[in-house]
Parts: structure tokens; sequence; C-alpha cells
């Protein structure tokens, strides 16, 4: 399969499943220390440096901008990215999370920060992903899951951890069923395409690695 030509591609162990691992059983860890230091008030309930349960498309589930070890992975699968989309990229941001049982990841297409990325597996049961590679644009009110009539179902896809789907992420409606598993943790990785238009958005507009959203020039 070409991602030139198809605009998506499935890479088998892209990292080895001995890193998936390690980097599955870190982000549990973590995110369990997370809710203990808000459970005991050490974080303030505004505070975002250490992952949120905020997140609006996912609410009440675990989710992290720019963690470090996931900006680790950011630069690290960057060359796997460029050798197999044959295109010279910069890297914008990471984004992860530990999906929960009944989280459902609604239909929508990405900002321009994600023109060209990849869901990375690290861990935990099954959860496939949905592509609508049509180009079409078919949802209405994402937060309400309003599509039009006869939207196109989509191509299923399951990645083991290690696997990654690599896709254009601005033009391709994503999605995920509801999950009928405990825990699955993904990790989005973001690129832009290196032109003169996108090096001013290096780093989703930080102004190095690793550094939290509030760091955005534009913000």
């Amino acid at each position: 399969m070409s991602f030139k030509k198809n605009k998506y591609i499935v890479l088998k162990n892209a990292i080895s499943s001995e890193l998936a691992s390690f980097v599955f059983n870190y982000f549990l860890i973590k995110r369990q220390v997370v809710k203990t230091l808000f459970e005991k008030k050490y974080l303030s309930p505004y505070e975002t440096d250490w992952g949120v349960w905020t997140d609006k498309q996912i609410p009440n589930t675990y989710s992290h901008y720019a963690d470090i070890a996931m900006e680790t992975l950011l630069l690290k699968v960057q060359p796997i990215m460029e050798k197999k989309t044959n295109l010279k990229l910069i890297p914008t941001y990471s984004y992860a999370r530990i999906y929960k049982k009944g989280d459902i990841l609604k239909r929508h297409k990405d900002r321009p920060s994600c023109e060209i990325s990849t869901t990375l597996n690290l861990g935990g049961d099954e959860w496939p992903i949905f592509l609508d590679t049509t180009g079409s644009s078919n949802v209405i009110d994402e937060y309400k899951q309003i599509h039009k009539p006869n939207a196109p179902k989509g191509i299923k896809i399951n990645l083991k951890p290690g696997d990654m789907l690599i896709y254009s992420g601005c033009e391709f409606e994503h999605w995920r069923e509801p999950f009928e598993g405990e825990d699955c943790a993904q990790v989005f990785l973001h690129y832009n395409i290196r032109n003169k238009d996108n090096e001013k958005n290096i780093f989703d507009n930080r102004p190095h690695i690793g550094l939290p959203s509030f760091f955005k020039k534009n913000k």
C-alpha cells in the first residue's frame, strides 16, 4: 500500500512491543499518580501540566498534551513517518489518552497542526479505529454526533501494541465506536509537511518540544 496514493497506511511494529509495553505501563502509573495528586489537593483542579480528565472530546478520560515521553516518541517516529510517506515533515505535538470502557472517539477531522498524523497503539484492550477515506465531510455536529444521512461507514483498522496508522487527519474523518474493554492507551503523533508556510508551526507554535500548550505563541 502506498501512502502517496491512499493517504493512509498501516505500519506493523513501528516501535517494538517492549518499548510499547514500557510506555504503556509508564502512562498507567502516571495516571494513578496524577489522580492521587488531585485527590490529595497537591494539584489544583485547573492544573494541566500533568494531564487532565476535562478533554471535551473524551470527557472524564485521562489525556495529556505533550507528555515528555510521548514527545520523545514524536521525534523517534519522525524518520519512520518520513520514509513511509515519502515526505519531509516537521513535528508539531503529541497527545495521549488512556481510554476507558464506554468511551467514544467522535467522528471528526483534525486541525491544521495534524496534517500528517499517526495513532500509535501502546497497549491494553483492542479497540479499532475507523477511517473514511472518501475525504467527504459528514459531521454536522461533532459533540451531538449528528452526521449527514448515509455517511460512509469507513474502513475498520485494528492495531496491536507497537502498530500505528499513518493518515491525513485534516482530510479524512476518523472515529472509534464505543469501547467495550477496560483500558486502551493510544498516542497521537502529529506532523506538518515541511514547507515555507508550515515552518512557523513547528512544535505547534511552542518554543521547543515538550512544553505545555500554554506556551503556544498564538494562544
